[in-house]
């Protein structure tokens, strides 16, 4: 194991991430590819799932579809057009977005020390872990909801919609090795065609009866609840599926910023989207036993097949926005300290946002086919569905109100004003999905409880190991003034010790001087740090010390990355070379750290969680693939360190 320290940074990215993208418009047809694919696809299953759940508990009468239609409309509306745009869209951590980066970003205002410092990443934890478990559920109830439209295209094919959807699932998950970067060129232009196409379905049902556009007023949504509180409350645990994928917004933000997003949204998505839910809305109160799909029963009887064939390519993109953005997340939170080293594989010469996991990758599968596997329609899968969201919204409605305190001094009258207008709306979303625990729902939950553990044990039990490390390693310019006493053997060439700092002395170069009696013309000591900024820019990457004596050729440089830069140790080391570092990089050896880590009876942590940090532990990638190092001129060395 080695380890990188994280340290606080105000740095700007002068890459222009946050508001310096270039072409707007192109960048608002790339967010339709990727940050609405979820959102955009709740139309297959929402309504459809308001009007089945509990055994069709919510019956479509005039009353119940225009209250279920006004829930749906004005939840969009406070949820996603005025809570994520206009609020939590500006609390931009230099331009990148994401419930653990908020939590980064508001620890940086909240004094060090107190509650409120340990507790935003608490949240921000569970909060990416609740994201893990919610891209489990979203490939399965997304592709079986587009690939059931051949039950209404073609009845005779119900039994192959399972077999259909789980070859679809298997070939996406195949093929992220290869990366999106050529098949997302054509993700903006099909999900441009989808949305036309929802609102086009919509159209002819509304103008057929135009009275289903009063449904838009919040008044029959307030007289649903108040004459049926308990159907509502049971259709609240559906209409919270028309919000699924609001997170994906906020977490995404970092690829196009915030102008394309909110262009995006009110331009296309929000008026497609609600003028779908118009149309099921009538298309239910004209045949009441459409609702079982009303979706697919807005369009024409000739047009259903290549209607399912949209939807399947819609639910693909919507599936794989899922998966890069798991990539994203768990890159995220191993630099920011909370997973063990990730092999990570840049599938793009040009977009560093475009990796592949090959670990989180197969996890993700196996948990999606089992789901699928397991339920076997998206009617079942609903049923779980809504649990992981609904929380995620709920803490970053509280991330937000703490962020606000902190960073803009809001008043408390605005806090409590802020958290009443939506955190009252979440909270009923969740009071509305918790019987679904029960029923399903209890997955996604056990996914994020089991996500969670193991950050917080690799963060706790890095502190620890680290810790005993420190005092193997001993202070490092004590130790550069025996070197310089000894009579130690000179040797041609650089050697570089990468270290998380310049304190103490590396354990490889302590082992080389007591078992080698050889020291390298050039001896630089290479400390990788990342910082709480998504990027550094050039210019601030590089800090170069002599350690006191700048004629020992011993010397110390900091590397500084952002927690989603590429860590490529040898191209920065070039950079510092041309800044001035005493090195030469062609044919110098890099020497590596690594420690073995066994368990003792030493106070910290549970045994358990002792066994399962060194299990994560033996899985971290190497070193040598994690900064780039050249595998012919790497020398790993160590020790073994209890904790």
């Amino acid at each position: 194991m080695t380890t990188a320290a994280t340290e606080p940074s105000h740095s700007v990215d002068e890459t222009g991430h946050g508001g310096g993208h270039g072409n707007v418009s192109a960048l608002v047809l790339a967010a339709l590819g990727v940050v609405f694919g979820d959102i955009g696809t709740s139309p297959l299953y929402a309504m459809q799932t308001v009007f089945t759940i509990d055994d069709g508990a919510v019956k479509p009468t005039e009353a119940n579809v225009y209250g279920v239609i006004s829930m749906v409309f004005w939840s969009i509306t406070l949820i996603v057009s005025i809570k994520q745009l206009m609020f939590i869209l500006k609390a931009d951590n230099d331009g990148e977005g994401g419930i653990l980066s908020l939590a980064y970003l508001t620890r940086r205002f909240v004094p060090q020390g107190g509650r409120r410092f340990g507790l935003v990443m608490i949240l921000g934890v569970i909060g990416a872990s609740l994201f893990f478990g919610d891209s489990l559920i979203t490939p399965a109830i997304s592709v079986l909801s587009a690939v059931e439209g051949l039950k209404v295209a073609s009845p005779g094919l119900e039994k192959y919609v399972l077999p259909i959807g789980v070859t679809i699932i298997a070939v996406l998950f195949a093929g992220q090795r290869f990366g999106t970067e050529k098949v997302g060129r054509l993700f903006g232009p099909v999900m441009v065609i989808w949305f036309l196409a929802l609102g086009a379905l919509g159209i002819p049902h509304i103008i057929a009866d135009p009275h289903v556009l009063g449904a838009l007023s919040p008044h029959h949504a307030v007289g649903f609840a108040f004459r049926h509180p308990f159907i509502a409350f049971i259709a609240m645990g559906a209409v919270v599926l028309s919000v699924t994928g609001a997170e994906a917004l906020y977490a995404d933000m970092g690829h196009f910023g915030r102008t394309p997003i909110l262009r995006a949204w009110f331009w296309l998505v929000f008026p497609c989207l609600t003028l779908n839910y118009l149309g099921q809305a009538q298309q239910i109160l004209h045949h009441p036993e459409t609702a079982v799909s009303p979706f697919f029963h807005l369009a024409p009887d000739w047009m259903s097949l290549p209607l399912v064939v949209l939807a399947t390519a819609a639910t693909i993109i919507a599936s794989q926005a899922v998966i890069s953005g798991a990539f994203s997340v768990a890159r995220q939170a191993e630099r920011l300290g909370y997973l063990p080293r990730l092999t990570v594989r840049h599938t793009s010469h040009s977009e560093s946002g475009q990796i592949y996991i090959a670990s989180v990758n197969w996890l993700l599968f196996g948990g999606v086919l089992l789901l699928m596997l397991t339920f076997r329609a998206s009617e079942k899968l609903a049923t779980a569905y809504g649990v992981a969201v609904t929380l995620d919204l709920m803490l970053t409605t509280g991330l937000f109100c703490v962020y606000a305190a902190a960073r803009h001094r809001w008043q408390h009258w605005q806090i409590a004003a802020f958290a009443l207008s939506f955190g009252v709306l979440e909270v009923n979303f969740f009071a509305g999905n918790a019987a679904k625990v029960l029923h399903g729902g209890w997955l996604p939950l056990l996914v994020a409880a089991t996500i969670s553990l193991v950050m917080m044990t690799w963060r706790r039990g890095t502190t620890l190991v680290t810790a005993r490390r420190v005092s193997l390693e001993g202070e490092l310019l004590p130790f550069l003034d025996v070197m310089h006493s000894g009579h130690l053997a000179h040797v041609d060439g650089t050697a570089f010790f990468l270290h998380p700092n310049a304190e103490t002395v590396p354990l490889a170069l302590r082992e080389n001087i007591n078992f080698n009696q050889v020291i390298h013309a050039r001896t630089v000591i290479v400390s990788a740090r990342v910082r709480n900024v998504p990027h550094i820019p050039l210019g601030e990457r590089i800090a170069i010390d002599t350690l006191g004596d700048p004629y020992d050729h011993i010397s110390h440089v900091a590397l500084a990355f952002g927690f989603q830069d590429d860590q490529d140790v040898p191209a920065a080391l070039a950079l510092a070379i041309e800044q001035g570092l005493d090195a030469e990089l062609d044919s110098a050896v890099y020497f590596v750290s690594k420690i073995t880590i066994h368990r003792s009876d030493r106070p910290g942590m549970a045994g358990w969680r002792k066994r399962l940090f060194v299990g994560l532990a033996h899985n971290a990638a190497t070193p040598v693939d994690y900064f780039r190092l050249p595998i012919g001129r790497t020398v790993v060395m160590g020790a073994q360190v209890r904790f």
